[in-house]
């Protein structure tokens, strides 16, 4: 792309795109000499004027409609926002979702990752874009997880135009993929959320208590089965209450660093620094992780009370739900429940008549997996790649637009409202005294009935493979996805806590759990995750940078070795990882060698 500003023009789609988004611009513009039209964009356009944020919506929008983002396009959009054009380059090329150069109306994204590429990915891949050959208008790319691993393998048909009707092929066949990308009419439907829960409709749920027993369109059945008794609750304690509840109710955060959630919020709401924001993180990019799709998809109402809780506990009046880009259902369950709980009062100027003011916002992720650091997902937010940023300063003390930031995942926050409802107490005496309260477990791979499971922290890891059914064979479980750890098949006995897993040399991470056979050759899985950590890389810091890719080099070199042939490239994988463990800027760089390192310890890879 010639990055020359100003040399081309957009289409009219793709001004109206961004029209769309961003109001008309000055009028006086079109037809204006040159010069003194640049002029007047340089001073800003007239609603959008200093809206770096708006970048990554205005990207999407231009994607959403023509398919890529031509250098008219992107021109028409810095010129509306005066951000530079080579910097607005620099962010829509660090996005796997977006093309700064053409291709076809619709793509098929085929997952190749963990869960999918043991389910016979690859066939799927090459069976679908030999039937969707050259002018059938469809692309088949290769794609990291799409968070739909209880039904591997998964495709994701985006069309051009008509993004909500993104179709959705999982499990898919080679039929069913063409027929998502080429005839959404007649391909299969999605299935209802409450398929990925096979506990649904038990008694003893707490947080999955409502995944397909309400209608998650509706907020009257919603506030029917309990919904903003929580938010109630919370006004009647007032902020240093609600703090005080979080806190004594021993909540860590459920993306896998188990930080005191209380203690989070209480940094946040003692700064003097205004305005407060709260940020959610639905980004989950994890390899096997789709437990904040399944919340949001079959119980979206109650993300929407826990953020205000959330908010109202840390002086915050403003909420960013940035939600993954390759969650077509969760993107509208979501949207609709925002909009219905602000048509209601319960989002707005006067949340529940309380005087309290509070909105969210969604904003859509667009396929990349460093921006679930939360620093990361801030830069995104505002305009910026999704590079992580040097700590300190705390996200608590200058996090989204420099202010007071208080960050949590789906799971965190759904789990305040049990916490208000039944007080702190009652919930921490679920679980382990360390360990408190129920647990979202995904559970993937070589098992019956995979899904998303809910027991108490304390639960065993056979206990949970007894509920999804592991089938003969098993060869090792794959423990918080990629960024995880591989265990043996005769270490059922392994607790599922924070501090268990952590005993045992291995991790609990954000809950993912994957069970892999004897079909499943290890090597092959080893070298897929290198090459997720190479593709995700943000490449800010060198240890990272060079370590995927070293580390995949050499996961590459061995693939068919053993003993002494593969003995170098061992101790060369070694060297790295301490490496890319010890200086990386992220967590992503830190535990890129985690999954390879407990395969060679744990599970005799390579021997």
């Amino acid at each position: 792309m010639d990055l020359r500003f100003g040399d081309s023009k957009p289409t009219d789609d793709e001004r109206a795109a961004v029209d769309a988004l961003l109001g008309p611009p000055e009028s006086s513009w079109e037809g204006a000499d040159r010069s003194d039209a640049d002029l007047r964009w340089a001073r800003g356009g007239r609603a959008a004027r200093d809206r770096r944020d708006l970048l990554l919506p205005g990207l999407h929008a231009i994607n959403d409609r023509v398919g890529w983002i031509s250098e008219g396009a992107l021109d028409y959009l810095c010129r509306r926002l005066t951000v530079p054009p080579a910097e607005a380059y620099g962010v829509a090329t660090f996005y796997a979702m977006f093309s700064v150069r053409p291709r076809p109306a619709t793509v098929l994204q085929v997952c190749t990752d963990l869960a999918c590429s043991a389910a016979g990915a690859d066939g799927l891949c090459a069976a679908a874009g030999s039937r969707l050959g050259p002018g059938s208008g469809v692309t088949v790319e290769r794609s990291p997880c799409l968070g739909l691993c209880e039904r591997a393998p998964a495709a994701l048909a985006v069309r051009a135009g008509d993004p909500v009707r993104t179709a959705v092929a999982a499990p898919a066949t080679a039929e069913s993929a063409v027929l998502a990308a080429s005839a959404p009419d007649s391909a299969p439907e999605e299935p209802p959320v409450a398929r990925a829960v096979p506990q649904a409709g038990q008694e003893g749920l707490v947080l999955l208590k409502r995944v397909g027993v309400v209608d998650p369109s509706s907020l009257d059945d919603y506030r029917a089965q309990g919904g903003y008794t929580a938010l109630r609750r919370a006004f009647a304690l007032g902020p240093a209450g609600v703090i005080r509840e979080v806190t004594d109710s021993g909540l860590v955060g459920r993306g896998g660093a188990a930080f005191p959630t209380g203690r989070k919020w209480q940094a946040t709401a003692a700064q003097p620094d205004h305005p407060h924001y709260l940020v959610c993180n639905a980004d989950e990019s994890e390899p096997g992780t789709f437990k904040d799709r399944v919340l949001m998809e079959g119980d979206p109402y109650a993300l929407v009370e826990a953020m205000t809780i959330a908010a109202y506990a840390t002086g915050a009046h403003r909420g960013y739900l940035y939600l993954r880009g390759e969650y077509p259902r969760a993107l509208r369950r979501m949207r609709h429940a925002v909009e219905q709980a602000r048509a209601r009062g319960l989002l707005g100027d006067d949340v529940l008549g309380q005087g309290y003011a509070f909105d969210i916002e969604i904003r859509r992720g667009a396929g990349a997996y460093i921006c679930g650091e939360e620093t990361a997902l801030f830069n995104s937010i505002e305009g910026y790649r999704g590079e992580p940023r040097s700590k300190p300063p705390f996200p608590v003390e200058k996090g989204l637009f420099g202010r007071p930031t208080v960050e949590n995942n789906v799971e965190t926050l759904v789990n305040v409202l049990p916490i208000l409802t039944m007080g702190a107490p009652a919930y921490a005496a679920i679980g382990t005294e360390r360990s408190t309260g129920p647990k979202l477990f995904c559970v993937s791979g070589s098992v019956a009935r995979p899904g998303i499971y809910e027991l108490p922290f304390g639960a065993t890891l056979g206990e949970l493979l007894e509920l999804a059914g592991v089938r003969p064979g098993l060869r090792a479980v794959l423990l918080g996805g990629a960024a995880g750890g591989f265990v043996r098949p005769d270490e059922r006995d392994l607790p599922l806590t924070f501090e268990g897993t952590r005993e045992a040399g291995t991790t609990l991470g954000s809950g993912v759990v994957m069970a892999f056979d004897d079909t499943v050759p290890l090597p092959r899985l080893l070298l897929r995750i290198a090459e997720f950590f190479r593709d995700e890389s943000c490449g800010q810091c060198v240890p990272c940078r060079v370590g995927t890719v070293r580390q995949e080099e050499a996961l590459h070199r061995i693939a068919d070795r053993t003993g002494a042939a593969a003995a170098d490239d061992i101790a060369l994988l070694r060297e790295v990882g301490r490496a890319m463990r010890d200086a990386s800027i992220c967590g992503l760089g830190q535990t890129a060698w985690n999954a390879v390192e407990s395969a060679i310890d744990r599970l005799g890879a390579y021997e």
